[in-house]
Order: C-alpha cells, then structure tokens, then sequence
C-alpha cells in the first residue's frame, strides 16, 4: 500500500503538544486502513512557537512561507498546519508554493454543513476568535456564520490557551470556564461550537456539553488522511 499514499508535510510546533497529537491521529487513521504494520509517509518540520508569540504578522508569514518551501522541495505533495492560530498564514504562502494547504476550515466547514450547522460559536485563543481567517471561509463556502464570547471573554480565553493549554496543562478552572462560554454562545443562538485551539479537544469532551462540538483538531487530521489515500 505504500506506494499508493501520498507524502504529507506537516509545520509543527505551535505548540508540539497539538504537533504530537495530529501525528497521533493521522497514524492511528491511516492504520485502520491499512493494517498496523504500516504507516504513511510524513515529513514534519517543527517552528518556534516562540514566532507566534511575537504576534509580528510578517514574520509569521516569512516563517510559513519559507517552512513551505522547505516541505515543498523535501518531496511533500500537500501541507498541513498542525494548528488553527498560524492558518493566518495561509493567503500569504498558498499562492506562492505550488502544492495544497489543507486549510482548517474547510475540514471544519464540511463536518459542520454534513450535521445541518448554520451559526457556530469560536473558541480559542485571541487572535483565532478575532482573525477572519477561519470565520471568512465559513462564511464564503459554507454560507455559516461565526460567533464568539463577549467582552473580556476573550482575553480570558486567549490566557488559558496560552498560559496553560499550549504548555500542556489542563486545569479545572480552564473546562469551567470554557464550558460557561459554551452555554452563553448557545443562548445568543449558536446550533455548533467550533473548539478552535488545538488543545481544546484534549480538555473538553462531546459528552461534557448538549451541543454539537467540531474539534478541528479531529477533523483537519482526517482530512490529511483522505489526502493521502487520494479521497480528497
């Protein structure tokens, strides 16, 4: 079956905690294809978090683009991001490498239209809730409209992701608090919830709320695997 995969690219490292668990899932998927004595063919290159931090938006793209090329020139035949945050990249390095960036949303968008989805709540860190780069593509090719908490919310949130969640800490004070914002985007008439930190998924479950949850993380992880089998 080997010859019949695909070779993905795979930028990690923002943070490598969501890196290990895209690996994870894109292998545990494609196992279930083809027997656990195989694997696909991968290529992982691993950034500093340390440029998303910054929030220097050029040298986000810089860091993207030439991580791209790299990928590109190693033989990759598509690329995925193993995170939502840096998706902000994506306008500025597809149209300058000559292979597909799987992008998060439109995993995210197709699971959310299968289950009859319309208006989806955000949640994740500041510059995912506030950024247009995956409400745009919701709203441009699947006609759903995006929502996100109020207020100080966002600040608050954006503290547990980047304080905690991405160090890989999952506190009791972070799901309640993730949580109360889920019932208050339900009340101003979310039928969704996009859990939109890599790392959200790894703190709430489906069976802790009453309303549809997309994890992206899931979701853009299957879609790498429908790449690489060529069902994409």
């Amino acid at each position: 079956m080997a010859h019949q995969m695909r070779t993905l690219g795979m930028i990690g490292g923002t943070s490598w905690h969501s890196t290990i668990e895209y690996y994870r899932l894109i292998n545990e998927s494609a196992s279930e294809r083809i027997g656990q004595w195989s694997n696909p063919p991968l290529i992982i290159h691993s950034i500093n978090i340390e440029v998303m931090r910054e929030q220097n938006k050029e040298k986000i793209n810089a860091t993207y683009l030439d991580t791209a090329n790299k990928l590109q020139s190693a033989g990759a035949e598509a690329i995925i991001i193993c995170a939502n945050t840096p998706h902000m990249a994506y306008e500025h390095v597809q149209p300058q490498i000559d292979i597909p960036i799987l992008h998060i949303a439109d995993a995210t968008g197709q699971a959310a239209q299968k289950q009859g989805l319309k208006k989806l709540g955000l949640l994740g860190n500041r510059p995912t809730m506030t950024g247009d780069f995956i409400p745009k593509i919701l709203r441009n090719n699947y006609r759903m409209e995006t929502i996100t908490p109020e207020g100080d919310a966002i600040n608050q949130a954006h503290g547990y992701v980047s304080k905690e969640l991405t160090q890989g800490i999952f506190s009791d004070q972070a799901k309640r608090f993730f949580l109360d914002q889920i019932v208050l985007l339900k009340e101003r008439g979310s039928d969704g919830i996009i859990l939109g930190c890599t790392e959200l998924p790894l703190l709430l479950e489906q069976s802790d709320v009453n309303i549809p949850t997309l994890a992206t993380t899931d979701l853009h992880a299957q879609m790498a695997v429908d790449f690489i089998f060529g069902e994409l």
